[in-house]
């Protein structure tokens, strides 16, 4: 019997449309399923051939949703001075009763809508109900995806004050978020502007090994919610510590991280993401609360996309099928 797989390219994964209120709901879900012990996933490896470049396996197998694979995603920063994306990658996904490989596809669009989800589900428990106000620096990729899954938690966002060091990708940014969803878009000339006084902030620079961050305690509001998503190096550690709750998305990888030399001047951690949505550990308690959840971006949020994409893709007839 000959075995196939089904090749998504990144024109067939964009061409499935999977809408991002679905992938908030399936990243929710999964965190509901991690928060119950009932995911496998180990602290992903890597490789690093360039300063600041990391090659990372991130395996997964999430039984609930009969989802097994492994993402290989690599993240270079010097990738746009040769017209390359920053973030790219491949997705196997596997027969979880058989462990015969069933799909290959492209993993840049799912890694940048399923960490835009993350994110969101993180703000739907930790920020304030009435959040109004969204603060980004860095307005590329994960600028757009995590404004685009915002919107679907927080129907209630009026301003967004929006930082980049490329005015170009600034610029770019402040007119399509205006014209996609019809919100005041500003753009701001410091990081400050673009955190002091945001309800909801979210920081996605590129990850640096050595960085030099910037953000200080007393411009993150009382009662904001933070979500770094390029580790800390945006985040200065006294800014890091003053927070109420310091949250993450796993636990483990965090911990792996820290012996690799990130992560040396946060917190201890409140909870990880799962015990907030499975209800095992306190979500935001106050108003006044600070809270920042340093996500990472795990391979269950992967797992849990993918294989939404896959059954979408075989029922519109996306893709091509390859002998192994």
């Amino acid at each position: 019997m000959t075995q196939e797989v089904l090749y998504l390219s990144a024109g067939d994964v964009a061409r499935v449309s999977l809408p991002m209120d679905a992938i908030v709901d399936a990243v929710e879900q999964v965190f509901h399923e991690k928060g119950a012990g009932r995911v496998e996933m180990p602290p992903k490896p890597g490789i690093h051939p360039m300063q600041d470049a990391f090659i990372h396996a991130m395996p997964a197998y999430v039984p609930a949703m009969r989802s097994a694979g492994m993402k290989w995603v690599s993240g270079f920063p010097e990738n746009h001075k040769r017209g390359l994306p920053y973030i790219s990658g491949l997705l196997i996904l596997n027969d979880p009763e058989t462990g015969i490989p069933t799909s290959v596809m492209d993993a840049s669009w799912i890694t940048a809508k399923r960490t835009g989800a993350a994110s969101a589900v993180a703000a739907k428990y930790l920020a304030r109900d009435d959040s109004r106000s969204f603060g980004v620096l860095g307005c590329g990729v994960q600028g757009r995806t995590n404004m685009e899954a915002m919107m679907v938690v927080f129907d209630g966002l009026e301003t967004v004050k929006a930082y980049d060091v490329d005015e170009g990708v600034l610029t770019r940014y402040v007119a399509d978020m205006k014209a996609a969803y019809g919100l005041d878009v500003i753009a701001v000339s410091t990081p400050r502007d673009a955190v002091q006084g945001s309800d909801i902030v979210v920081t996605a620079g590129p990850i640096l090994k050595h960085p030099t961050p910037v953000i200080e305690s007393s411009w993150f509001s009382k009662g904001a919610f933070a979500c770094p998503l390029d580790f800390d190096s945006y985040w200065k550690g006294e800014a890091m510590r003053s927070c109420d709750k310091f949250c993450t998305d796993d636990r483990g990888q965090l911990a792996y991280y820290q012996t690799v030399g990130y992560f040396g001047g946060i917190p201890s951690v409140h909870a990880d993401l799962g015990e907030i949505v499975s209800g095992a550990k306190s979500a935001r308690e106050t108003d006044d609360e600070r809270i920042i959840s340093m996500n990472l971006g795990v391979a269950i949020e992967d797992m849990a996309t993918a294989i939404r994409v896959l059954e979408m893709a075989k029922s519109k007839g996306i893709g091509t099928y390859l002998p192994l």
